[in-house]
């Protein structure tokens, strides 16, 4: 009667691992999928980090561009009656 109880319980045993197996690969192949996700996260960030600072680059380049534009007009414009041409102050510009 021993003999049908052990049997039994080897048998749950050997049902249990054959069940476990399977699900082991699987975390396995989810556990790639959350590195391979995590780095693309970092990627991500770290593009939209780039991305900023592009945008407040091209945010002063513009600035540069208009202060320009009106230094251009002011010189096709010609000199005022004193014979200078009229730079208009702004903040540290001349």
């Amino acid at each position: 009667m021993v003999w049908i109880w052990v049997g039994a319980g080897v048998l749950g045993l050997i049902i249990l691992v054959v069940a476990t197996v399977p699900l082991l690969g699987r975390l396995r192949e989810l556990q790639r999928a959350m590195v391979k996700l995590q780095r693309r996260q970092a990627e991500a960030e770290s593009l939209q980090a780039n991305a900023q600072q592009l945008e407040q680059t091209l945010l002063g380049l513009q600035d540069r561009a208009g202060t320009m534009q009106e230094r251009i007009a002011l010189i096709k414009a010609g000199p005022d009656s004193t014979g200078r041409h009229a730079w208009p102050i702004r903040s540290g510009l001349r």
